[in-house]
C-alpha cells in the first residue's frame, strides 16, 4: 500500500549533515538516524537503492540491513519534515563502516513519502521478544498488527485489533463489558497481555486509540513472562513522544448514537525532552434497548533523552468505562427462541457496571556500547469494578424468566519489576545473542460480598419477566406483578483480601553455529507465592485469616508454586528470505484446590511442540509463514472421585492429576503490500 504525504512545515534549519563513523563495524550496514541535537528520529525510511531493500528506524533512530553480499551500495535517508540524504557505502568481507545520520528540520517542501503499510514483519525486532531478534530469528510463530492496520480499519478495541490473527479469538466478553481471548485452545486470562512489556488488565476493554502496534508471541512464553497459559502472550505497543511537533484531531461517528472525538497532540519540550498527549471520549448506545456506554480514556507520556545511550520514558494511562451490562436474549425453555426480540433488555432498570483502569510505567533504556543494552521496567496497574444488576436469563416454556440480583465489587493492584540485559558476544566462529533478565509481580486484590434487601421478593427473586414482550409481564403472571423498577439496598457483609506474590530469573542464548544454522535455548526458574486470604466483616469490624487445614485440622501454610520452563528451538535459513524452525518449550499453570491428604495441588506442567516456515517474496512485500503446534498437559487436574475409603468423593475441592488435554493446529498467514 502507498501513501503520499504533501505539506509545508517551518523551518529550524536549512541543511542536514552526515558523517561517517568508524569506530564500529558489523556484518551488513547499520547505523543511526538523529537530530543535529541528538534526539533520535524514529520511523525514517532507510532504503538500499539498488536492492530496493527499505527498514525503518526504530525508537532510538538505528537501522541495519543483515546479510549483504560485498559490493558498493547507495543508502538513502528520507523522514517527514526533512531533506533527503543519500551516501555510498561499500561493504567488504560482510562487513561496512556504522552510518551515523543528522538531521535538521528543512523549510523546504516535504518529499513525497512511500509508506508501506502492510509489509513483512519477518525482519522486524519484535518487542515482546525482549532480547532483540528479528521475528526470523525466532522459532515460535508471531504476528505484528502494525499502525497501518490499526488506522485503516479504525480499530476501536483490542478485540478489533485481534480479530486480524489466526488462532486468537474473543472466547467471552460477559455482560458486554468485559473481554476475554483465548489462544491455541487456551484462555489468555489475566497474565497474557501487556502493555510496552508490563503486564496489564484487560478489563474494562482495552482502549485503541494509543496503540502503534499489537505483538502476538504464540506457543509457550513462560521462559520470558512466568506465569503465563500456554496459547499466547499479547503486548500492546503505544504510541511514543516525538521530537517534532505535530498531532491530530478526529471524530467517529456510528450507528446507534455513537460518537467518539479523539486527539493526539505530540512535540519537544526541550532537546532532550519531549511530549505526548492521547485522549478520547466515547458515548454508544445499542442495538439492545436502553443499554448504553460511556468512556473516557487519557494517555500522557514524556520521553527523556537523559545522553545519547540513555533514555528515560515515564508512561500513565487512565480509563473510566460505565456500561449497562447486556447478558443477551437468554433461552427459553434451555434453548435459543427467535420470537425473543433482538432489541430486548432482559436486565434490571438500574443494572450498571463501572469500570476505573489505569496503568504507570517507568521504562529506562541503556546503551553500553554497540553489544550490550540494559532494560529497567517499573509500572503498576489498577483495575476496580462496580457491579449491580440481573445475570443471564433462563425462561421456561411459557417465556417466563425469574431475575436475581447480584451485587459485587472488587478492586486489584499489581506491581511489576524487570531487568533486562541483552548483548552479543563470540566464543570463536560462534556468534551468541544472549538474554538474561529477572522479574518480580507483587498482586494485592480484594473481593467484596453483600446482602441484597429482599424484603420485596416474591418467590425467593427480585421479580420476573415476560422475555416475549416485557411490557405484557403482568398479564402473563400468576401473581400479576409487573416488572419492578425500584434499586433494592445492598449492604457490605465481607471484604477478603488475597495477595500473590512471583519472582522470577531466566537466561536465553541465540546461538549463530553458521549465517544458515542457529540454535536458540534458554532456562527459567519461577517461584509463586500465595499467602493465607484475609476476611474483614463489617458487622462485627474485625479481620480473621482463612487458613487452609488438611485432613487432620493442621494448617497447611502458604501455598507455593515452583517450576523450571526450558525452551529450545533450532532454525534452519537456506537463504536469507526464508527460515525453517522447529521447537519445544513448556510452561506451568497454578492449581487450585488439594489432593487427597489435604496438601495444596502442585502446578501442572504444559509441553509445547512447534514447527514452522517462514517466508518472504518481493524484496519482503509479500510473506507467508506456516506454523504447526501440539499442546500437551498429561497432568490435567480435576475432582477426585472415590477416596480412598472406596466411597464417593463430593469435595469439589479435593482434586487429582487424572485427567489428559491436547490441542493441535495449523496456522498459516500471508501478508502482502
Amino acid at each position: 500500500m502507498k501513501r503520499t504525504f504533501l505539506g509545508l512545515v517551518l523551518s529550524l534549519g536549512l541543511v542536514g549533515a552526515i558523517h561517517l563513523d568508524a569506530s564500529a563495524q558489523s556484518k551488513g550496514i547499520h547505523g543511526r538516524v538523529k537530530t543535529k541535537d541528538g534526539a533520535p528520529i524514529e520511523s525514517a525510511t532507510v532504503t538500499i537503492v539498488s536492492l530496493g531493500r527499505s527498514t525503518s528506524t526504530s525508537g532510538d533512530g538505528s537501522f541495519h540491513f543483515s546479510n549483504l553480499p560485498d559490493g558498493t551500495y547507495t543508502i538513502r535517508i528520507k523522514s517527514i519534515g526533512n531533506g533527503v540524504e543519500e551516501r555510498t557505502i561499500e561493504v567488504k568481507n560482510g562487513k561496512a563502516m556504522a552510518v551515523n545520520v543528522a538531521l535538521n528540520i528543512s523549510e523546504s517542501q516535504l518529499e513525497q513519502v512511500e509508506v508501506v503499510g502492510y509489509n513483512s514483519h519477518n525482519s522486524k525486532t519484535v518487542n515482546v521478544g525482549k532480547a532483540g531478534i528479528i521475528d526470523r530469528d525466532l522459532p515460535q510463530s508471531v504476528q505484528i498488527i502494525n499502525e497501518q492496520v490499526i488506522a485503516d480499519q479504525q480499530v476501536n478495541r483490542l478485540s478489533d485489533a485481534l480479530k486480524n490473527a489466526n488462532g486468537v479469538a474473543m472466547g467471552a466478553n460477559r455482560g458486554g463489558v468485559n473481554e476475554n481471548f483465548y489462544a491455541r485452545g487456551y484462555s489468555l486470562g489475566g497474565n497474557n497481555i501487556f502493555k510496552n512489556g508490563a503486564r496489564t488488565n484487560n478489563g474494562g476493554s482495552i482502549e485503541a486509540s494509543t496503540l502503534e502496534s499489537v505483538e502476538i508471541l504464540k506457543g509457550s512464553s513462560a521462559l520470558l513472562y512466568g506465569v503465563v497459559s500456554g496459547g499466547a502472550v499479547v503486548n500492546l505497543v503505544t504510541k511514543k513522544p516525538k521530537f517534532y511537533y505535530g498531532g491530530e484531531a478526529s471524530m467517529r461517528v456510528g450507528s446507534y448514537d455513537f460518537y467518539k472525538p479523539t486527539v493526539d497532540v505530540y512535540g519537544p519540550i526541550s532537546n532532550k525532552v519531549a511530549f505526548r498527549v492521547i485522549g478520547t471520549y466515547e458515548k454508544a448506545g445499542s442495538f439492545r434497548d436502553q443499554v448504553t456506554s460511556k468512556r473516557t480514556y487519557v494517555n500522557p507520556s514524556v520521553l527523556y533523552k537523559i545522553s545519547d545511550k540513555t533514555d528515560l520514558n515515564f508512561t500513565f494511562d487512565y480509563l473510566k468505562s460505565d456500561f449497562t451490562p447486556d447478558f443477551g436474549m437468554g433461552t427459553v425453555d434451555g434453548k435459543l427462541n427467535n420470537e425473543v426480540g433482538r432489541n430486548t433488555f432482559m436486565n434490571v432498570p438500574f443494572a450498571f457496571n463501572r469500570t476505573n483502569t489505569s496503568n504507570g510505567q517507568i521504562n529506562l533504556n541503556h546503551k553500553f556500547n554497540d553489544s550490550w543494552n540494559l532494560n529497567a521496567i517499573a509500572s503498576y496497574q489498577t483495575y476496580d469494578r462496580d457491579y449491580y444488576g440481573s445475570d443471564r436469563i433462563q425462561a421456561n416454556k411459557n417465556g417466563i424468566a425469574p431475575r436475581n440480583l447480584t451485587r459485587s465489587k472488587s478492586n486489584e493492584f499489581t506491581a511489576n519489576q524487570q531487568l533486562n540485559l541483552t548483548g552479543t558476544v563470540k566464543t570463536g566462529a560462534i556468534k551468541h545473542k544472549i538474554l538474561v533478565g529477572a522479574d518480580a509481580d507483587q498482586s494485592h486484590s480484594n473481593a467484596y460480598a453483600y446482602k441484597i434487601d429482599a424484603s420485596k421478593n416474591v418467590g425467593g427473586v427480585y421479580d420476573s419477566i415476560y422475555v416475549f414482550n416485557p411490557s405484557q409481564t403482568a398479564q402473563h403472571l400468576a401473581s400479576g406483578n409487573g416488572l419492578r423498577t425500584d434499586m433494592p439496598q445492598a449492604d457490605l457483609l465481607t471484604k477478603t483480601t488475597t495477595d500473590i506474590f512471583r519472582y522470577g530469573v531466566f537466561f536465553q542464548d541465540l546461538i549463530e553455529v553458521t549465517e544458515q544454522f542457529k540454535v536458540l535455548a534458554g532456562i527459567r526458574y519461577t517461584y509463586q507465592r500465595t499467602p493465607n486470604s484475609e476476611k474483614y466483616t463489617y458487622a462485627t469490624n474485625q479481620s480473621e485469616e482463612i487458613i487452609n487445614l488438611d485432613g487432620q485440622k493442621n494448617p497447611i501454610g502458604a501455598k507455593v508454586d515452583k517450576a523450571w520452563s526450558p525452551k529450545f528451538g533450532l532454525i534452519y535459513q537456506p537463504i536469507r528470505s526464508s527460515s525453517v524452525y522447529v521447537t519445544y518449550a513448556n510452561n506451568f499453570t497454578s492449581n487450585s484446590g488439594y489432593d487427597v491428604n489435604y496438601q495444596p495441588m502442585a502446578p501442572s506442567i504444559i509441553d509445547q511442540y512447534e514447527a514452522g516456515v517462514k517466508n518472504d517474496f518481493f524484496n519482503d512485500r509479500l510473506s507467508a509463514n506456516v506454523a504447526w503446534y501440539r499442546i500437551n498437559n498429561n497432568r490435567f487436574a480435576q475432582q477426585l472421585l472415590v477416596l480412598p475409603n472406596g466411597t464417593s468423593n463430593s469435595d469439589a475441592n479435593m482434586k487429582e492429576f487424572s485427567g489428559k488435554t491436547a490441542s493441535s493446529g495449523l496456522e498459516v498467514d500471508v501478508t502482502g503490500t
